[in-house]
């Protein structure tokens, strides 16, 4: 019924000298039914089409819907009915009438309300929105670059620190120490050769080389056969 009535509008405004006045301009489907309980007139205005004759096209009406618009219609006089037929501004009153009109159209104004109240609000924080965006961008260009070097800084201090504390390094560092420990208890050993050191301070210093040479050493041999490594 609603369909048909947009494809009749349309046709009426592209042909309006085509519309003789008291001539019907609704198919006699759109109101007429095999079970209608309203008589057909002799005047042939109204007519029964069969099921097989009628137009085929999608219905968007629930049936408790249509059963409404049924009873809506079925509550007019044959008068009233050929009204609706003839007489347009009559028809758009009977259907802004219903039910199933009214919340549509209810509908859609709340939906019209709502976007044009997003639309308003995002009007509105557009300067606040463009603030933010350039803040954004000098933040970017100034502050970040700064902040993201100063990070590149600490992320290589903080590499070479852990190389240095690493098992690796830190074997490295023992062995080291070994061979420099090593390397004085020899000079030291040459001088007493050469007469050029007292046996006694000899003694001392010779005994704390070699100490600290074997607590290293065992240190290193007790790291590398550590499981942990």
């Amino acid at each position: 019924m609603f369909k048909f009535w947009n494809s009749q509008q349309q046709e009426a405004s592209s042909r309006p000298h085509d519309v003789v006045p008291g001539q019907s301009w609704h198919p006699s489907s759109a109101v007429t039914s095999p079970g209608s309980s309203h008589p057909s007139t002799a005047g042939g205005s109204y007519s029964v089409q069969r099921p097989s004759e009628r137009p085929q096209s999608p219905s968007h009406v629930s049936p408790s819907e249509a059963a409404g618009i049924i009873a809506a219609l079925k509550s007019k006089s044959v008068d009233e009915l050929r009204k609706l037929l003839t007489d347009k501004q009559a028809y758009n009153s009977f259907l802004l009438s219903l039910d199933q009109v009214k919340t549509q159209n209810n509908v859609r104004d709340e939906l019209r309300k709502e976007t044009l109240h997003l639309a308003r609000t995002n009007l509105e924080k557009e300067p606040q929105i463009t603030e933010l965006r350039n803040q954004c961008r000098v933040i970017r260009t100034t502050e970040l670059a700064a902040a993201q070097e100063r990070l590149n800084e600490l992320e290589k201090q903080k590499e070479e620190i852990l190389k240095c504390y690493s098992p690796a390094s830190l074997l490295q560092k023992l062995q080291e120490a070994m061979n420099k420990t090593e390397a004085e208890s020899e000079t030291l050993h040459k001088l007493l050769i050469d007469r050029e050191i007292e046996v006694g301070a000899f003694l001392q210093k010779y005994k704390k080389l070699r100490t600290s040479y074997h607590r290293r050493a065992l240190t290193h041999l007790a790291a590398k056969t550590s499981p942990v490594l």
